[in-house]
């Protein structure tokens, strides 16, 4: 049968020969667990994603929530799934043995989760935004918030939302009016509206936890004055029971183009003047909080793009094999045979771009998802400062590119499907449709553009970015032992040398105080750094593939010849063309900035 969800000879191939995950087992944190028992895991993830949340996806977009009573009410099937998970353990695959997780890595987390991801990604954000919600409540809360609000989200009681954006703000959280007063037993009253709020309301859980930014009386301007609370759906009393519902009213759920299944709620704080909240962390110290929830769900944006755009490779892929049409263009006669699609050179393109974007950036996932537990369990505290300050730089990349890369490759599988495609009686376009919020939540390609540019590259003296030309630079040493490699690792060095003098370049404009002129065209920078690290990964996979060549596994082979087949079409059709948007940066160019409102 063919898979639907990921490819599971990629998924081994990325864990033990390109990520090497047993590695992780000679850690001490790790140390309980074996590949045996990594796959373990992986198969349960597959079993309970294929059973309880694939089957349900396309009824999830067709009966989207409904607002009734004050209420967001789910179709039935989504409880059942979210229960599996929960009951699984993924809720706490990351979390300690002692504190009743998995003890996991978060690379083989995310493995797991992946499946979740493309099975339903609509249903999987209820858990996911708990995980988020509990971890910054496990980092920043008083020890009485962890046992009131975090250990029932651990047990899968509580679930959790992240509530930042509002109405009139947008993205711009500096201009946030939701109001914190403290109350006299220690508490505070909220008083606001929030937009967009996933998972702000539903049946799922017996309470739901708002993780909440707001300002407080004597606030500064701007983001240095915004706090962090949890406001929770019902009030929790000293013995853990439940209290009195809490001035939280559902206002309404939005309509969106795609991704239909998770509740978009409006919130209004305090109608009733007693929405209760508990400070988290230090007074007007509440976003740099949110940061770490923040940057945990753009790292789970991208790889959510990643899956949609995977899963719709492989229906158009499966589709391709199947469908037959048309003669190749040396064979005109009408009396023989039609060919199945997939042999035509046109769809051969289309298909081995989704497979370049989408293994691409599965890896980068991944290897993300590795550099994480790099940062809490590598040796020292150097090494581990290091892995975090790469881990840093990378997540702009990590969210945005798969986010417009991968949204590109499930508009490809809708062409190959052809008219078929763009019909909701095949599952492509709802990918297309739910993938496309991608670019959009969790800080637009605009907005990382510019944390990339002008904040990432040049923090802690440049260390992330010398940390990554060098390990770009030993892959490509690596790389010429295999003449076969030589035509995809001059593109890629090539494009690094000319990629690190612009940077220079604009970094230097920036420090002498031409910030509009040096970020103005940011989110072409964004897709060329993008584009140098997927290429980066990508040679890495091919000397991988090259390696397995070379042990002769015959029943390996075609995989190993499809992994340089991708490397080959990414490195030399994707990369050199990121010199026409280099040699715009170069220029400086104000096409765009110097465009007045009138004249359009």
């Amino acid at each position: 049968m063919s898979e639907t969800l990921l490819s599971s000879r990629n998924l081994a191939f990325e864990l033990y020969e390109v990520l090497d995950a047993e590695g992780l087992t000679q850690r001490e944190r790790f140390a309980e667990h074996n590949r045996e028992t990594f796959d373990a895991a992986i198969s349960t993830a597959r079993s309970i994603a294929e059973k309880y949340f694939a089957p349900h996806n396309r009824k999830n977009d067709e009966n989207e929530p409904r607002y009734e009573n004050g209420q967001a009410i789910l179709i039935p099937e989504v409880k059942p799934a979210v229960d599996a998970f929960l009951e699984a353990g993924f809720l706490n695959a990351a979390r300690s043995f002692e504190a009743g997780g998995m003890q996991l890595p978060t690379l083989l987390s995310q493995a797991c989760f992946a499946h979740f991801q493309s099975a339903n990604a609509a249903s999987t954000s209820y858990p996911f935004l708990t995980m988020g919600a509990a971890n910054l409540i496990e980092s920043f809360g008083t020890e009485e918030q962890k046992q009131r609000f975090l250990q029932p989200m651990i047990d899968g009681r509580f679930f959790g939302t992240m509530a930042l954006t509002e109405p009139h703000a947008g993205s711009s959280l500096s201009d946030i009016r939701t109001r914190a007063e403290p109350a006299a037993d220690g508490s505070y009253r909220l008083k606001g509206n929030k937009i967009f709020i996933s998972g702000g309301d539903h049946s799922l859980s017996e309470n739901i936890v708002h993780m909440v930014l707001a300002k407080l009386p004597d606030a500064p301007a701007g983001v240095k004055g915004i706090s962090l609370f949890i406001v929770p759906k019902f009030l929790v009393n000293e013995d853990g029971s439940l209290g009195a519902r809490n001035d939280v009213l559902l206002a309404g759920l939005f309509h969106k183009m795609g991704w239909r299944g998770t509740t978009s709620t409006a919130l209004n704080f305090g109608d009733n003047g007693n929405c209760v909240g508990y400070l988290v962390g230090k007074p007007h110290q509440g976003l740099s909080c949110m940061f770490q929830m923040m940057n945990e769900a753009r790292i789970g944006v991208g790889m959510g793009a990643v899956m949609l755009g995977y899963a719709g490779y492989l229906y158009s892929l499966d589709y391709a094999r199947e469908r037959p049409q048309g003669r190749l263009p040396d064979s005109k006669d009408p009396s023989t045979t039609p060919v199945a699609i997939i042999q035509h050179a046109d769809i051969k393109r289309m298909l081995l771009t989704q497979k370049a974007y989408v293994e691409g950036a599965f890896d980068l996932g991944l290897y993300a998802a590795r550099l994480f537990d790099d940062t809490t369990t590598l040796a020292t505290d150097t090494e581990r400062k290091q892995a975090h300050e790469l881990l840093d730089l990378l997540t702009p990349i990590v969210k945005s590119w798969p986010s417009e890369f991968c949204l590109k490759a499930n508009e490809l599988a809708i062409q190959i499907l052809g008219g078929h495609g763009y019909t909701r009686e095949y599952p492509v376009e709802q990918y297309y449709r739910d993938n496309r919020l991608n670019p959009i939540h969790e800080g637009t390609h605009g907005i990382q553009s510019l944390d990339l540019l002008g904040r990432k590259l040049a923090q802690n003296g440049g260390a992330g970015l010398k940390q990554l030309i060098r390990l770009i630079a030993e892959t490509g040493a690596r790389a010429q032992k295999y003449t076969s490699l030589t035509a995809l690792r001059e593109p890629l060095e090539q494009l690094v040398n000319r990629l690190q003098s612009v940077t220079i370049g604009l970094l230097t404009d920036l420090a002498q105080g031409k910030v509009n002129s040096s970020l103005a065209n940011s989110a072409l920078y964004l897709k060329v750094f993008g584009h140098t690290v997927i290429g980066w990964r990508w040679l890495e996979q091919a000397i991988r593939a090259e390696e397995g060549l070379a042990k002769d596994d015959a029943a390996d082979a075609a995989f190993y010849k499809g992994k340089l087949q991708a490397a080959r079409y990414f490195l030399t059709w994707e990369v050199p063309s990121c010199h026409h948007e280099l040699a715009i940066l170069e220029a400086r160019d104000d096409t765009c900035l110097g465009m007045q409102d009138g004249w359009f």
